[in-house]
């Protein structure tokens, strides 16, 4: 039933050609233009900022996709009816949930394969060796479940599905300037803010994905002085497990059962 409602949610998805153009073309928009305004600046030699924000703006296509994709479109379900009509059909919670997240890996796996096509034909970024790719695999899961949970909690406050956006996109955006993703290196920002950052997932997402497509010199301009990535793992799996509680505590049908 999980595979079945992820087909679905999948084939819905890509009949939105308006909502497949922004969801993948905005973040390697941003990409090219972050890129291409500040060149080959970089305080580390061989390196040049498109590669650096190739790899970091990883993080942020995964955090919109997952968080954003999530959180509205749970909203939109509950307001147009579709949650209350499934309610009545032998479709449990899970399956519900496991669709949306299927199609939220399916979305994240896509727009991670655009942005290293775009951080490879554009600013030359190296693709990583096998040991590399295993530790892209795991930490592009704990991303995705730790975002989409997160995304499906925070639907709980959104009232309405046209304020969804609205919504959702600013804590996104606050969080990507403090984490990293938009500003590098990170060590540029005050150490309070980057001691809040340090508390959500959006940090240690870039952190690692800078680790896979970037040389182990770039580790000195982490605001540890290294990749850290076995507290990137801890630090994923225990917003993976705040998000599943927040998710059964919140999740409902529909406004009346709340």
């Amino acid at each position: 039933m999980s595979l079945s409602r992820g087909y679905v949610e999948v084939v819905q998805f890509f009949r939105d050609r308006t909502a497949v153009v922004f969801t993948f073309l905005f973040p390697a928009m941003l990409l090219l233009l972050f890129g291409t305004i500040f060149g080959d600046s970089s305080e580390q030699p061989g390196v040049s900022a498109g590669q650096i924000y190739a790899a970091s703006m990883l993080a942020y296509g995964i955090l919109t996709t997952g968080f954003v994709t999530m959180g509205s479109g749970l909203a939109l379900d509950r307001e147009d009816g579709t949650l209350k009509r499934l309610r009545g059909t032998p479709l449990p919670v899970s399956a519900y949930l496991i669709g949306k997240l299927i199609l939220v890996l399916t979305l994240s796996i896509a727009e991670a394969a655009l942005l290293i096509l775009v951080g490879t034909l554009f600013f030359d970024m190296p693709l990583p060796d096998a040991s590399h790719w295993l530790t892209f695999a795991w930490l592009l899961i704990l991303s995705v479940t730790a975002c989409s949970l997160l995304g499906v909690a925070v639907s709980a406050i959104v009232k309405h599905a046209r304020s969804a956006g609205a919504i959702l996109n600013v804590p996104v955006v606050a969080m990507n300037f403090i984490s990293g993703v938009f500003i590098h290196p990170i060590t540029q920002l005050p150490s309070w803010l980057i001691t809040v950052a340090s508390f959500f997932p959006i940090k240690w997402m870039a952190q690692g994905f800078r680790y896979v497509f970037l040389p182990d010199s770039m580790k000195s301009m982490e605001a540890a002085g290294s990749w850290e990535l076995g507290r990137t793992a801890m630090v994923l799996g225990a917003w993976c497990v705040i998000g599943l509680v927040l998710c059964l505590a919140t999740f409902r049908w529909s406004e009346k059962d709340r």
